[in-house]
């Protein structure tokens, strides 16, 4: 008798405790839609993520570091609500795949054109002296002459008759670090083949005008994407620089409206001493935690995630901006033996590398693996008018270890090989590309977006 009446009073407890859990249940629910950036962004916080992203197959050869040979910036040399799931190097677009007859544009083979780059050193005046690899002394240009091939359709090579002519009339902007400035500068050398633009650029904003078409190209540094400030904040000192990963960088988002096709890249600042700022709070720093009584609650990589889930979010929320974005994946270095400032060296490489060569590396992967969650959420946030691409290349050119400047990169104008007071070499450059070089398929992939992007849109309204 004891034990059937217990029975109810168990079954009450237990109907109680079911209904508790869905009341809070619903009230995180509730929580999370009316705070997403603040709430998604403590998914990076030693969490595993929600959505599924698969990497690409094929990652790059170990290295010890990376992240070597970050560039130092450039500002003193300017001149005057869906579940996502990424495909392997798939191109993907808050509507899904951007692609033509099922055709994925990251999922292919390099292959040697004998018909050569589109350019020369000696063609092309703004090729800085760090990526003139031919004019540096390299012996070898067979690098420069590997293309992409799609497995199921055809990259065609560049045209700039044609890129200026889609780009009638509009302005398309590359923003970021130093690798951002890599491709605008490969960009300026194949449109360079069929006109001489004009330099309207200041130090602020780097602006080339080609006249026949009024197509403007713009370069504007970011570091990190998200606001820096060197100010102290808490016990972080003035001076160590402040990154604020939920906080757009104002020096270029206030003419994000202006330009047409935005080309954003970051990722590698992300090794350099800073501090990470969250909601004004200090949640971790990269090369700096002075107190260690506190926790870092993030480190860098998870940190290059949130950044990325910001900047995007912050683009496909901006009520003035109806353009086309692209988000260039991270770009693999090729350090072996040691980091830029230790040994490290990408010699000896003169053409791709074959699929059984390829060994897997940790940090470029989780890196990778961030910035493709970052960007899935960012884009969920979408309310305007824009359209947003993700341009997956970090698995294409993790094959490219012998598409970067290694020692041939001479900062002095009348040496092809710069030794330092010790006598010996110059740390050598792993991370930037040669031009000519593997980094002119980065805009031969962009006119293809472009191309798919402006001529859909043109069918579509006849």
């Amino acid at each position: 008798m004891a034990a059937s009446a217990a029975f109810p009073q168990s079954l009450a407890y237990i109907t109680a405790s079911v209904a508790g859990l869905a009341v809070f249940l619903f009230l995180s629910s509730l929580l999370l839609v009316s705070n997403p950036l603040s709430s998604t962004v403590q998914e990076y916080f030693y969490k595993v993520d929600t959505l599924k992203v698969i990497l690409p197959a094929v990652i790059p050869k170990n290295q010890t570091d990376t992240y070597s040979n970050v560039d130092a910036g450039d500002n003193k040399s300017l001149p005057s609500g869906s579940d996502f799931e990424l495909k392997p190097t798939s191109l993907s677009g808050i509507n899904g795949s951007v692609s033509e007859a099922g055709c994925d544009l990251f999922k292919g083979t390099w292959f040697y054109d004998p018909l050569g780059p589109m350019y020369t050193n000696n063609s092309c005046p703004v090729i800085t002296r760090m990526q003139n690899c031919q004019g540096n002394g390299r012996p070898d240009r067979e690098y420069e002459s590997y293309r992409w091939k799609p497995s199921q359709c055809d990259l065609p090579r560049f045209d700039a008759k044609k890129f200026l002519e889609l780009m009638r009339g509009k302005t398309i902007a590359f923003i970021g670090d130093s690798v951002a400035r890599n491709q605008m500068e490969s960009l300026l050398c194949l449109l360079w083949q069929v006109e001489v633009p004009r330099n309207q650029g200041n130090r602020r904003m780097h602006r080339y005008y080609f006249r026949s078409t009024s197509t403007k190209i713009v370069r504007m540094w970011s570091s990190w994407l998200v606001h820096q400030t060197p100010e102290a904040i808490d016990f972080a000192p003035e001076g160590v620089t402040k990154v604020h990963l939920d906080t757009p960088d104002e020096n270029f988002m206030e003419f994000v409206p202006t330009f047409d096709v935005v080309v954003l890249s970051s990722g590698h600042w992300f090794a350099k001493q800073s501090v990470y700022v969250l909601n004004n709070e200090i949640v971790g720093g990269r090369l700096w935690w002075p107190d260690k009584s506190r926790e870092a609650k993030i480190n860098n990589i998870e940190a290059f995630g949130a950044s990325v889930e910001n900047i995007v979010a912050s683009i496909v929320t901006h009520p003035n901006f109806t353009g086309l974005a692209i988000l260039r994946s991270y770009s693999p270095s090729h350090y072996e033996g040691g980091a830029w400032d230790t040994g490290g060296s990408c010699t000896g490489k003169t053409r791709p590398l074959e699929p059984e060569q390829m060994v897997k590396n940790d940090n470029i992967d989780k890196m990778h693996e961030k910035q493709m969650t970052g960007f899935l959420r960012g884009i969920q946030k979408k309310s305007n008018k824009s359209k947003f691409v993700m341009m997956d290349i970090t698995g294409v050119f993790s094959y490219r270890h012998d598409g970067h400047p290694g020692p041939f990169r001479s900062l002095d104008p009348n040496k092809r090989t710069q030794f330092g007071p010790d006598g010996k070499p110059p740390p050598q450059d792993c991370l930037h590309w040669c031009m000519p070089g593997p980094v002119d398929t980065w805009n031969e992939l962009v006119l293809e977006i472009i191309r798919r992007e402006y001529e859909g849109k043109k069918s579509s309204s006849s």
